[in-house]
């Protein structure tokens, strides 16, 4: 695209901001933005290396937007108060969402690949990002998390990818509806269940997200994913799974502490062993999701699956921070039901005890994902497992508390698993520590927080020290 106007982002660190203004500054484009965790002075490195990408910034304060002829960018969570909103509102800026720039980003692109699903986008997006990558087709691509495969001292928050290529690889949220925005070549459909919104709700927008696809890639695994893959003909539909009968099938799956194997049967076509980086029977099935968009763009199967096996993995998913005295600490961004379950999954393939704190992601979330959060503890949590949940992660505003870490904790409880309130998020990581002894692996889990991954390392420290 071709991009005449200024852009000023508002809230620019965000995990789903970031990434759009390093994709339009390596586009050419004069990009500006603010951040709350600039002004409070929270991961200066994060801001650090914007600046060096030539982003200029600025305080949250209004004095950034100096001219009518900027596009103000902004993401649903920051509110007409803040300070560049108002005066937006006085010059009479033009306005965009996050979702609707990327969306006209992602459908300009001669071949748009958007991954939806309820968890793995981020993975997956790698995948397919590494991929494309690796076999010389220089890809755009716009993710959600870091990806190892191309960060760099110099780039240490790659959570983008600017390329020359066709390809644009982006994920696609539902959360907010704005999946309806996006018209994909290829559309991945991982998974469908209760994060956000009501199933119902869900099934509309992932069906409608489809049925625009020359190809959808789907997941057959997920009954409600099987279920809106009836709805499209057989010409236009790539299907994926486990052991069962799909276009491409893994089979034969050998678990590995820090990775998986597995033998990817092609339809009509050749078996391959492929060995993958990132561990967990769900990876095994985000790399069917990738290898299927690969060939959906025009990737012969046999060079996608060489491929995936180089694949880093991304920061912040199922991360080995280190070990110290016999204990690991990992960082994950496990934030909703199929999340944790599937990290919780990988983790009791081995042994040892598992010591979690998670941070919910917001109060309005914990309220959706009430019932369901509580009996995927219930029934994933080992005897010996202990759980801490701190209050969630607040960053400011307005929000209603209808619904808190302690109701959480309290139903647990009441569901037979161990489980502990501590508010403090500080005292919280101190309690797992001081539990802690060989053999155990501490993980910190959440979404919307960047700090847990400092967090992390400070634990590991703790438990060095």
């Amino acid at each position: 695209m071709h991009h005449r106007k200024p852009y000023f982002f508002v809230g620019i660190g965000g995990s789903g901001m970031m990434p759009l203004a390093m994709i339009l500054a390596g586009q050419g484009a004069i990009v500006a933005g603010s951040d709350r965790s600039l002004d409070s002075g929270r991961l200066p490195a994060k801001f650090d290396y914007l600046k060096a990408l030539g982003v200029a910034l600025f305080p949250q304060d209004g004095s950034g937007i100096a001219s009518p002829d900027q596009i103000v960018v902004a993401s649903a969570a920051i509110e007409s108060s803040v300070p560049d909103m108002v005066r937006a509102a006085e010059l009479g800026n033009e306005r965009k969402s996050r979702a609707e720039l990327l969306a006209a980003l992602f459908n300009a692109a001669p071949l748009s690949v958007g991954v939806a699903g309820t968890s793995g986008k981020s993975t997956v997006t790698g995948m397919i990002g590494w991929i494309l990558h690796a076999l010389g087709r220089d890809p755009t691509v716009m993710n959600g998390a870091v990806m190892k495969n191309f960060a760099t001292p110099d780039a240490p928050f790659a959570s983008a990818l600017v390329g020359e290529g066709d390809a644009f690889v982006s994920e696609v949220d539902e959360s907010d509806g704005s999946i309806a925005l996006y018209w994909p070549k290829v559309a991945v459909l991982n998974n469908v269940s209760l994060d956000h919104k009501s199933l119902e709700e869900l099934r509309d927008l992932f069906g409608g997200f489809i049925a625009k696809a020359a190809t959808a890639v789907i997941n057959l695994d997920n009954g409600e994913g099987a279920a809106l893959a009836m709805t499209l003909p057989a010409e236009r539909l790539l299907t994926f799974g486990i052991e069962r009968e799909a276009d491409l099938a893994a089979v034969n799956i050998e678990a590995r502490r820090f990775g998986a194997a597995f033998d990817l049967v092609e339809r009509g076509g050749a078996r391959h062993r492929v060995t993958l980086g990132v561990p967990g029977r769900h990876n095994v099935s985000n790399a069917l999701a990738a290898i299927g968009a690969a060939k959906a763009a025009g990737v012969p199967v046999e060079d996608a699956a060489r491929a995936i096996e180089g694949f880093a993995g991304l920061k912040r998913r199922f991360e080995l921070v280190g070990e110290a005295g016999g204990v690991a600490v990992i960082d994950d961004f496990g934030h909703n039901p199929d999340k944790i379950a599937a990290t919780l999954d990988t983790l009791h393939a081995f042994p040892g005890r598992l010591l979690l704190l998670f941070q919910p992601h917001g109060y309005g979330p914990l309220k959706v994902m009430r019932r369901e959060l509580v009996a995927m503890f219930a029934e994933k949590l080992g005897g010996g497992d202990l759980l801490v949940l701190p209050d969630p992660v607040y960053q400011g505003g307005t929000v209603a508390r209808e619904v808190t870490s302690a109701d959480i904790v309290a139903d647990i409880a009441a569901a037979g698993a161990q489980a502990l309130h501590i508010p403090d998020r500080g005292a919280a990581a101190a309690h797992l520590v001081a539990q802690a002894r060989p053999g155990d692996r501490i993980v910190v889990m959440g979404a919307r927080d960047d700090t847990l991954s400092l967090l992390a390392q400070e634990m590991l420290g703790k438990l060095a020290g």
